[in-house]
């Protein structure tokens, strides 16, 4: 942050919006990493869990919401409310795993008009059509892989590369043959694998909005934040201020 930032900075209310859990991993990695960018990044933050099924009705006056991996959700309709809130109020968001596939779960329902959009770990009986996030030809947990960033777009500004290597812990992702519609009302996808497949979506336009499969808490030991996540509280940061 440069000396203006730290003049004008406030304190920046992050709602995790999560089932908080032990067993997930990237669950665990968070207070390490919110340590970590108070205390390497001089970002001022005051984060607060928010269970799947609250975020409903629980999400007004914060400065960034992060819907964090650990699907499926107690609350679908949480989950797809916290993207929505997000996009619509101008909020910092950061949708990582799971909260990449119900951030285009929500865009294709609210922008698209796809209302009869699934997901298809929520609802397996989902007719083929329906379904815009489906099990992935080969599982991602516990994988790493290349993913190719767009020039220019907000993910390689980030990174500062249009290539990185990135775990996953995921076994769906978006059906391929939805994707135009989504590029058509606004949506940017801005990061694939080797292959073309979709893993980064962002919303040009925005303060602040991206999603990733791949899930940039498990980046290195927890004590240098990702980029991708830096990114993010400086958003809530500056919203804050």
């Amino acid at each position: 942050m440069t000396d203006e930032d730290h003049e004008t900075a406030r304190t920046a209310r992050l709602a995790l919006v999560g089932d908080r859990s032990p067993t997930v991993r990237s669950h665990t990695r968070i207070p390490l990493l919110l340590d970590a960018l108070r205390e390497r990044d001089g970002l001022d933050l005051d984060a607060y869990w928010i269970p799947s099924e609250e975020a409903a009705e629980g999400l007004a006056g914060f400065d960034g919401i992060w819907l964090l991996p650990g699907s499926p959700y107690r609350s679908e309709a949480g989950a797809v409310a916290a993207a929505r809130t997000a996009r619509e109020q101008g909020v910092p968001f950061l949708g990582t795993c799971g909260g990449f596939q119900h951030a285009l779960l929500e865009y294709a329902r609210d922008v698209c008009g796809l209302t009869d959009a699934r997901h298809a770990e929520n609802d397996p009986q989902a007719l083929p059509g329906d379904a815009l996030i489906v099990p992935l030809a080969c599982s991602l947990l516990g994988h790493e892989g290349t993913v190719e960033l767009a020039p220019g777009s907000l993910a390689e500004r980030l990174l500062g590369a249009e290539r990185t290597v990135e775990r996953y812990h995921c076994s769906f992702g978006p059906d391929p043959r939805h994707l135009d519609t989504l590029r058509a009302h606004g949506l940017r996808f801005s990061g694939t694998d080797g292959e073309g497949a979709v893993r980064v979506a962002e919303l040009p336009g925005h303060p602040f909005f991206l999603a990733t499969l791949f899930q940039p808490e498990l980046y290195g030991d927890g004590t240098r934040p990702h980029p991708v996540v830096r990114g993010f509280a400086a958003a809530a940061v500056r919203h804050a201020g």
